[in-house]
Parts: structure tokens; C-alpha cells; sequence
């Protein structure tokens, strides 16, 4: 009875897992809801604080929820309508601050990677089931988020929204899943060092421009504190100017790369600055960080020396990728510093379209970036100068790779030296030498007497026909090795070792004692 009462029905476990995995899903649907009204209550929280501490509200609660719900929707890249215009006609509104996109972004991404990262021991989804019932959650609540935006002052445009918020949120969860299998690259060497060779050069490139968005700003310092002061008199609204900058910091940073790449960025539709210089009559309204541009026509110096930060970000990336190209040919190279110069220039237009966007209608439709030209200028960049830096580094490796084999393998330099261990060879060059020493101590033949033709035996009188006599073998020793190239490599010759040894017996049968007359017959 005992193996029946063990045994369990077939079906069971098919039941459990196909209900584990329901489960799961049905899990990971509500986080990724959760995830999304966590970020809209963080944004609703700062709202409502804002206009709690403002000592002239201009609305009611209400107005504070629809202006959180629409600061949501932009934090998503959603551009937003502003209904209340001095001339009455809509007027669009899609800037984001970056800063505010990292919460619900970071949101979305920590909940499909505690989705798929089951450590509880329970069957968890598969990476694509998780990341679509997590995205499913989240954008089931910003679809009811747009839909409530509609009613306030700032709704959303649903064509923006459509587009946006569905991408972000996919990205976002996505890398969550990547993050969760231990962030794994493509099988390839080649591939998984342009990944990493483009993410270099964009990180190089950001700081750059991090750097030249404080210096500048730290060099307008005055210039911004007079604004600050000018947009709001009382504690409040300053508090609330400043929080504004710190979230658009990232925009900025954005901003001064692609100052630094070479395009630059829009001031509205008449007005460009670049490293060139500021021409055209900007719309630039009055705020902080906007102080910090630089002065209004040509550049000089300081503004060219800008084009030393994409240069340095190229050569970074072409060293990683000829420093792990060793081993390869100079075309797997070239394919991979390209590939890598892609990464980054894709990398740098989802931000420059991120960091940009309209403020208006008329001559404020166009601000910030433009998307293709600062991508196709990162490209430009690493392409020229990413990929002939990786073939350089790529053969000055090869190089110390074949001088490290020939000191391993003792080929003398250019000066005759030796460059690593004594070989076989040369000992036996030295042996031959001391060998032919040798040969100078033995005595010349008589005169008148005939040498022996070659391939003849020389025998002395009185010896042995069976043998040869010691003193015999010990003269044909060295004719023999006169014979001899000093430099031959036989390798026949291994019997005797490094020395030839004169004195030796010879090969052959040992010869018999001579019989004396005192010797008993």
C-alpha cells in the first residue's frame, strides 16, 4: 500500500504549474500597477506640497492633481497641451525633465526584475511573459491617467502619449529582465565589446558635457541668481524655481554634449548656439539655467577646445576595442569600433529627443537638441576617430605579442644579441669551436709521406688487420670531424652530447694484447 499512497496523479503537477505560472503572471500585472501609482503618488505628494506652501494658489486641490497627473505624463515623454494661452490657441509643451523620468522608469524596471527574479522558489514567468503583465499593469494605469488628464488644464496628446509612454515602459522593463539573468551580452566577443565600447563613449561624452554645463553655469553664477530672484519673490516660489533646475540638470548635461559634439542646440527656430558660435535672435525665456548660455556671437578658443571631449570619447572606444582585438583580423576590428560608434550615436539621439522638445507654438517649437544631427554627429565622431584608433592599438599589440615570442624563442635583435634563452644550437656551435682547438695539438704528418685518399683506412704498421690500434682511432677521430660543418644540427650527433670525445675507444671488436717472449706459450 505504501508505493500506491506515494504515487501521485499525472495531472497534478501539470495543474500546479500551470497554476503557479497564472499566479505569477497575475502577479506581476499588479506590480507593475503598483509601480505605476507609486510614481504618481510621489509626483502628486510634491505637487500638492508645492501648492500648499504657495501663498497664492491659483487653483483648487483639483488643479493641483490634473498638474500632477500631467507632470507624470511628461516624466513619461508625453507632450502636454496648455490650454490657457495669452492668444488663445494651444500651445504644446513637451520638455521633460529628466531628472523626474528616472523615478517611474526606475519603478517599472525594479518591478519586472523582482518578477522574473523569483528567489522564493516558486515557477516564475518567462522573461517575455513577466515583461509584458508588468508593462500590461503599468500602462493600464496611465491610460486612465491620460483619460483623467483630458479634464484639466494640461491634457495630454494622445498621439505623443501613445507613443512614448508604451517605449519607455517596455525599455524599462525590459532592462529589469536583463538585470535579472545577471545583465548577459551576446555570445560573440565581437558584439559584446562594441556594446561595451559604446557605452564607454557615451559615458565619457555625458561627462563632458556635465562639465561644461557647471563650468559655464559656475561662470554665470550672478547672472542666474538675478533670474532666480526676479521669477519669485517669497521663499516658496523660489524653493519651487530651484527644485524645477535640479530636475532639468540632466537636460542640461544633454544640452552640453551635444554643444560639445559639434551641432549644438536650438533657441527656437531662428537661433542656434554651437562651438561656432550664437547667431540668430533667440526666444528664450526667462530661467536659471538658461543664464548659463554662452554670449551672443562667434566663438573663440574656449568654445573650439569644447571638440577635444568627443575626440577623447572616440579614442576611448577605439582602445577598448583594439585592446580586446588581439586575436582578431583587421576587418572583425573595423566592423566592431563601427558597431560601437553606432551604440553611442544611437544612444546620444534618444536623449538629445528626450532632453528637447517644444515649448510653444511659433518661434518655441523647436528647443533644445535636434535628435538626428547629435546622433549623427556622435557616429561622425566615433567612426573617424574610433575606428583607425582601434587598428592602431589592435597591430602595437600584435607587435609586443610577436617580440614576447621571440625573446621566448631566443631570435637575436637587431644588434646580433640574443634576446632569450641559449638554444641547443649555439652550444654546439661552441663545442665545435673548442673542438677545432683541439685538433691544433695534434701533430702534422711527415714529410714525403702520402696522405690517405677519402674513404680510404689508414692503418699503422704492425697493426691489427681485425681493429684498429688507440692511437690509430684517436687520429681518425678528429680528420673525421674536419669533414664536419661546426654549425651542422644533426641531430645523429646526440650520442655524443654537447663535446666530442677524442678519446674515446673506437667502435668495433677490442684488439688483442701483443704476445711477449717472457709470456708463456
Amino acid at each position: 500500500m505504501t508505493h500506491v499512497t506515494e504515487q501521485r496523479p499525472p495531472l497534478v503537477p501539470d495543474a500546479r504549474v500551470q497554476g503557479g505560472r497564472s499566479a505569477a503572471l497575475a502577479t506581476a500585472f499588479v506590480r507593475g500597477g503598483v509601480a505605476a501609482g507609486l510614481g504618481l503618488g510621489a509626483f502628486a505628494v510634491l505637487v500638492i506640497g508645492a501648492w500648499v506652501a504657495s501663498p497664492y494658489p491659483d487653483s483648487g486641490p483639483g488643479g493641483a492633481l490634473h498638474t500632477a497627473a500631467g507632470l507624470w505624463l511628461l516624466a513619461h515623454g508625453a507632450d502636454l497641451v496648455r490650454l490657457d494661452t495669452v492668444s488663445g490657441v494651444p500651445a504644446p509643451l513637451g520638455v521633460a525633465p529628466l531628472l523626474l523620468t528616472a523615478l517611474p522608469l526606475w519603478l517599472a524596471h525594479r518591478a519586472a526584475r523582482d518578477t522574473v527574479d523569483a528567489d522564493d522558489g516558486r515557477d516564475g514567468p518567462s522573461p517575455v511573459a513577466g515583461v509584458a503583465a508588468v508593462a500590461s499593469g503599468y500602462l493600464l494605469v496611465a491610460a486612465a491617467v491620460v483619460l483623467y488628464s483630458e479634464t484639466g488644464a494640461f491634457p495630454a496628446d494622445l498621439l505623443a502619449a501613445g507613443g512614448w509612454i508604451p517605449a519607455g515602459v517596455l525599455a524599462a522593463a525590459g532592462a529589469g529582465a536583463w538585470t535579472a539573468h545577471g545583465r548577459p551580452l551576446p555570445g560573440r566577443e565581437q558584439s559584446a565589446t562594441a556594446l561595451r565600447a559604446g557605452g564607454l563613449a557615451l559615458l565619457l561624452l555625458l561627462g563632458g558635457g556635465a562639465v561644461l554645463a557647471a563650468g559655464s553655469l559656475l561662470w554665470h553664477v550672478g547672472d542666474a541668481q538675478a533670474s532666480l530672484d526676479g521669477l519669485a519673490g517669497e521663499w516658496s516660489g523660489r524653493a519651487s524655481v530651484a527644485l524645477l533646475g535640479i530636475a532639468l540638470l540632466p537636460n542640461a548635461v544633454v544640452w552640453g554634449t551635444a554643444y560639445g559634439l559639434g551641432p549644438g542646440f536650438s533657441l527656437g527656430t531662428g537661433a542656434l548656439v554651437t562651438p561656432l558660435g550664437f547667431g540668430g535672435a533667440p526666444a528664450v525665456p526667462d530661467f536659471p539655467l538658461l543664464a548659463a548660455l554662452p554670449g551672443h556671437g562667434p566663438g573663440g578658443w574656449p568654445h573650439w577646445a569644447t571638440a577635444a571631449i568627443p575626440a577623447l570619447a572616440a579614442l576611448a572606444l577605439g582602445r577598448r576595442v583594439g585592446r580586446a582585438a588581439r586575436s582578431w583580423s583587421g576587418q572583425e576590428t573595423a566592423l566592431s569600433a563601427l558597431a560601437g560608434a553606432w551604440v553611442c550615436g544611437a544612444a546620444v539621439a534618444v536623449l538629445a529627443a528626450a532632453a528637447g522638445g517644444p515649448l510653444g507654438s511659433g518661434r518655441l517649437a523647436v528647443f533644445g537638441p535636434v535628435w538626428w544631427q547629435t546622433g549623427t554627429a556622435a557616429v561622425l565622431w566615433s567612426m573617424g576617430v574610433g575606428v583607425p584608433t582601434a587598428l592602431a592599438v589592435r597591430a602595437w599589440g600584435r607587435r609586443g605579442l610577436r617580440k614576447a615570442a621571440e625573446r621566448a624563442a631566443g631570435v637575436p635583435d637587431a644588434a646580433g644579441r640574443a634576446t632569450g634563452p641559449v638554444s641547443v644550437p649555439t652550444l654546439r656551435s661552441v663545442a665545435a669551436a673548442l673542438s677545432g682547438l683541439l685538433r691544433l695539438s695534434v701533430p702534422a704528418p711527415a714529410p714525403g709521406r702520402a696522405e690517405p685518399e677519402d674513404g680510404e683506412a689508414a692503418q699503422a704498421p704492425g697493426a691489427d688487420p681485425q681493429g684498429a690500434s688507440p692511437t690509430a682511432g684517436a687520429l681518425a677521430e678528429p680528420a673525421a670531424l674536419d669533414a664536419r660543418d661546426p654549425l651542422d644540427d644533426d641531430p645523429g650527433d646526440e650520442s655524443y652530447g654537447f663535446l666530442p670525445a677524442a678519446w674515446e675507444p673506437p667502435a668495433g671488436p677490442p684488439a688483442e694484447p701483443p704476445v711477449t717472449p717472457s709470456d708463456p706459450v
